[in-house]
């Protein structure tokens, strides 16, 4: 533990993943650092990441990964601190990663170990943590901060705000860092669950309830209109629709059903053929079961319940013979299997969802250093912004960045000798301090696959992907 400081005092509310790296940051270059954590435990959230395997960043980075009301406000705080300089940044405390086709996971394959890292590392740093610490209030006075808590009253040059969403409440995150935001004078774009279920309409498909399949799940409007579309392993569940494919386009759900507008979630179980390939597939399909029922006809494509459920959308009945379907019986079931149409009717609850769409608005934010453009010294990180990301480390990644930003303007302004990237190229990411130079983290090219031993919170399906810390649309239709 430090022994003394030489350079500003700070406090951060919130001890999660952006939290901690503001501290680290900060105290690393000579700031007095005191972490307030409402919880009896800092960073607990990390934990559930990855399905406790915690994938920490990405390699394929690109703006469409991340999704605000301010297009492209994350671009310049992930540029100046990438996914290379994130597993430096760890690989200084101890924690090896290992790139599984460009998902990064420490190697122990456990968020604890990245959590005991971060621990270790604001210890080092002479970080205080306050934990079971209720804040009360945040005022400004002259040119210091003060928060009062139940623990007593905490005063500062800098205060960053890293409370955390509304999502995963059981974790922290209760949104108190929303009211902090508006004393400060600062707007809230409404918080709606994201990367989360679809509670859906109608007791056809739930008869299937249990099956995984992969799927091209779109998103649309009452007048038909595409509002996202994503492809990957569906869930389908008692109550809805789940998985990644889901949980990718379930912000656009959310904001429409926020608007009281109609939405429903048009499923096409074989996405890889066209309507004419579909058609050709299942008149081969009846030639080589012309004698068996129609039930065991579908069986030798999809899953028996699943097939149960088309057949009965398509109005077909299972003990027909599959020989004597007719063309217009094959035309139906080509429509139900491309295009099976659910209505939308809520999502699952803040409880369910991994983040939020919605939180400060950024246009009130300086995009290069967090800092409010409302309050000098106030900063502001992670989840509570209106930025949130895909599945797959890039929660997580933005937390880092926008931590790093913050801690480092906040104790010492512009860091010296740090060299900034850009999207579009690789370099040596160069830190100030005992962080000394970092060599760039190991960039090589690879195919992208589904691995099922990914968590639902990290896999992308066979969706096609970006360039690593490079250009390009890694997401289709965003």
């Amino acid at each position: 533990m430090a022994e003394s400081f030489r350079g500003r005092k700070g406090i951060i509310i919130g001890g999660g993943a952006s939290g901690l790296m503001s501290a680290i940051t900060a105290a690393k270059q000579g700031a007095d650092v005191t972490v307030l954590e409402h919880t009896a435990r800092p960073g607990k959230k990390i934990l559930s990441t990855g399905n406790g395997k915690c994938n920490l960043t990405n390699l394929y980075m690109d703006p469409s990964c991340y999704r605000s009301d301010q297009s492209g406000f994350e671009t310049a705080a992930i540029r100046n601190f990438p996914p290379s300089a994130a597993t430096a940044f760890f690989r200084e405390l101890g924690v090896l990663t290992m790139d599984r086709g460009g998902y990064i996971y420490p190697m122990s394959g456990q968020a604890q170990t990245v959590l005991d890292a971060l621990l270790r590392g604001a210890d080092r740093a002479g970080v205080r943590i306050i934990t079971e610490c209720e804040v009360r209030n945040a005022k400004r006075q002259k040119d210091r901060f003060s928060v009062e808590t139940d623990r007593g009253i905490y005063t500062g040059d800098f205060l960053i705000l890293a409370c955390g969403s509304m999502a995963a409440k059981g974790t922290g995150s209760d949104g108190s860092g929303y009211e902090i935001a508006r004393q400060f004078g600062h707007r809230i774009i409404k918080p709606l669950p994201a990367l989360v279920q679809l509670k859906c309409e109608g007791n056809l498909l739930p008869k299937a309830s249990g099956v995984r399949t992969d799927c091209l799940v779109e998103i649309r409007t009452g007048d038909g209109k595409t509002a996202a579309k994503d492809r990957g392993e569906l869930q389908i569940t008692d109550y809805g629709i789940s998985g990644i494919p889901v949980f990718q386009v379930s912000r656009y759900a959310a904001k429409l059903l926020d608007r009281k507008q109609k939405v429903s979630a048009v499923l096409n179980f074989l996405p890889d053929l066209d309507e004419e390939e579909v058609q050709d597939l299942l008149k081969e399909q009846r030639s080589c079961l012309s004698g068996e029922t129609a039930e065991t006809f579908l069986n030798g494509i999809f899953n028996k319940k699943l097939a149960s459920v088309l057949l009965k959308a398509a109005k077909i009945r299972p003990e027909r013979q599959a020989g004597l379907l007719t063309k217009e019986e094959l035309n139906s079931l080509v429509s139900v299997i491309r295009e099976f149409v659910i209505p939308v009717k809520e999502t699952n609850p803040f409880e369910q969802a991994q983040i939020c769409a919605g939180g400060v608005d950024t246009t009130e934010i300086e995009a290069e250093t967090m800092q409010s453009k409302r309050v000098p010294g106030l900063y502001m990180v992670g989840e509570l912004l209106d930025v949130d990301g895909i599945c797959g480390g890039y929660n997580l990644q933005w937390a880092w960045s926008s931590g790093y930003a913050a801690g480092s303007h906040a104790a010492a302004g512009v860091v010296q000798g740090y060299r900034k990237t850009v999207w579009g190229q690789e370099k040596q990411v160069k830190f100030s301090g005992s962080e000394g130079n970092r060599a760039r983290g190991r960039q090589e090219r690879k195919k992208h696959t589904y691995d099922p031993d990914q968590s639902a919170h990290t896999s992308r399906g066979s969706r096609g992907r970006g360039d690593k810390e490079k250009g390009g649309k890694a997401l289709k239709n965003r």
